[in-house]
């Protein structure tokens, strides 16, 4: 789908960008790594978690040029981009360790250059220079990554689709009030300012409330409606989708054509510069899902899900090129769908997690038409917040975690203060792959008041100091093998 976003003039902007940034790189290997997924998946603490392991010689065994002791150092420097704010990370580790509180989720892009200094395994090029990989990780929402796919549909496509998707059963009663303000409104009828905001404040509405907990669900462009900025208020995003538009053409002056220009608009001055001066830069890219809530909110949630991964496949540009193909265009070789939060599972489900990625992620590529670039799945926690162990009940062990569960969180009718560390029996995930995409197996579970999943969320654990009052690097689950997918190869 990625060609079909963009026109000949976006092409040839998009063409002198990536050779103006290959001249500068020629002297200066870098790596552009994008880092998206939605919200609460866990981003901030990703980038966080991979430069703090990196700066302190954190324990990275499946990061090959870390084990074989190729590292030197890693620093931040200054990044590239100066219209692009820096990503924070001294202000999100200050938060993680020092107040044990997670840091704000994404909500804008944001930028930041880890340099790594390192000894090529190879003896032919250790003979010509020192190695230098200067790794430019792109911090954005995947909400709007997901307003991509708007660039390729009309307004009729846009509204004809929002209403389908708002009957579907995960759906239809968080859409009920949105629909009957729009049923009875006349596109035809003469533009009316107010009308246009009461519909556009409807629409939001039911998109924050299918982002809520109880139903986890991921599609839902378009994304600044969850995430304004300095766009609130805008006409640009007081637009809507209206009812039963057919092929019928709009009338200069009415309700459609005022949502339509607005509509256009939203995509010419917000989503297209976005895909130009920020997706089509990209070399890597891991994409962060919450898969556990999806999985605790029922298929539902989990066809919503691959519904939003097969989006955010469609809008990349994968690929291998040559060398002269490289100088004009850039396309992403390697992309890792990773499933955050593994430790609030027991380690003995870590692998079935993964497998629900796996046949998610895989759909989503077959329905993607997605050829051209590795992809990955891993089940990962950037930054551990509990550590394993067992509990005796009448005969039988069993596995759990045991951490601090935040303030509020409640499990079995108790409501936890946020201090006490707790052990607690997380359940088990189905052992067989398709009963998490099963209604009929979600629904004999919920007859049996059988949750799949007891899932609280937990503070970040106090971290222990050397003698000289050093913190130690941040605990984690397999981001060494994250990293090892997504820029080991640059560092051979």
């Amino acid at each position: 789908m990625a060609s079909s976003l963009t026109t000949f003039t976006d092409e040839a902007k998009i063409a002198l960008d990536t050779l103006s940034g290959r001249a500068a790189g020629l002297f200066a290997p870098s790596l552009r790594l994008g880092v998206t997924g939605l919200s609460r998946a866990g981003k901030t603490v990703f980038i966080s978690a991979l430069v703090h392991n990196l700066v302190h010689g954190g324990r990275l065994p499946l990061f090959e040029a870390q084990k074989s002791g190729r590292i030197a150092r890693a620093f931040l420097e200054e990044q590239p981009d100066d219209a692009v704010p820096r990503f924070q990370y001294e202000d999100h580790i200050a938060a993680l360790v020092d107040d044990r509180v997670w840091p704000d989720s994404t909500r804008a892009i944001s930028e930041l250059r880890l340099t790594i200094e390192y000894e090529s395994a190879s003896g032919w090029s250790r003979m010509f220079s020192a190695g230098k990989l200067s790794v430019d990780i792109v911090d954005y929402p995947g909400e709007w990554l997901l307003d991509l796919p708007l660039l390729s549909k009309s307004y009729a496509d846009f509204s004809r689709e929002a209403f389908e998707m708002a009957v579907l059963p995960v759906r239809v009663d968080l859409s009920r009030e949105w629909r009957a303000l729009s049923d009875p409104v006349d596109p035809n009828a003469d533009a009316d300012e107010m009308t246009a905001r009461r519909l556009a404040e409807s629409f939001a509405a039911y998109l924050k409330a299918c982002k809520l907990d109880e139903r986890a669900l991921s599609t839902l462009p378009p994304g600044r409606f969850l995430m304004p900025g300095d766009l609130e208020g805008s006409p640009a995003l007081t637009f809507a989708p209206l009812p039963n538009l057919g092929g019928r053409r709009a009338r200069s002056g009415s309700l459609q054509a005022m949502m339509e220009r607005r509509y256009e608009a939203y995509k010419t001055h917000v989503v297209k510069p976005f895909f130009r001066e920020h997706i089509t830069r990209l070399d890597r890219q891991i994409v962060l899902i919450d898969a556990l809530q999806a999985l605790n909110a029922g298929p539902g949630a989990m066809a919503d899900l691959e519904r939003a991964v097969t989006e955010i496949l469609s809008c990349f540009r994968p690929g291998r090129g040559n060398f002269l193909t490289d100088l004009f265009s850039r396309r992403i070789d390697r992309i890792l769908v990773a499933a955050s939060k593994a430790d609030h599972l027991h380690h003995e489900s870590h692998d079935r997690l993964q497998a629900i990625v796996r046949r998610l992620a895989d759909r989503a590529v077959a329905r993607a038409n997605f050829t051209g670039a590795d992809v990955d799945v891993v089940a990962m926690a950037a930054m551990r917040a509990t550590r394993e162990g067992t509990v005796k009940q009448v005969r039988e062990t069993l596995p759990v975690i045991i951490g601090t569960p935040l303030r509020g969180e409640k499990i079995n009718g108790e409501t936890f203060d946020g201090k006490t560390e707790t052990a607690i029996f997380p359940g088990d995930l189905p052992e067989k792959v398709d009963a998490a995409f099963d209604v009929s197996e979600s629904a004999r579970r919920q007859n049996n008041d059988d949750p799949a999943i007891r899932f609280v969320r937990f503070r970040p654990p106090k971290l222990e100091r050397t003698a000289e009052g050093v913190t130690l690097s941040l605990p984690h689950i397999r981001l060494d093998r994250a990293l090892q997918f997504l820029i080991g190869d640059h560092l051979a």
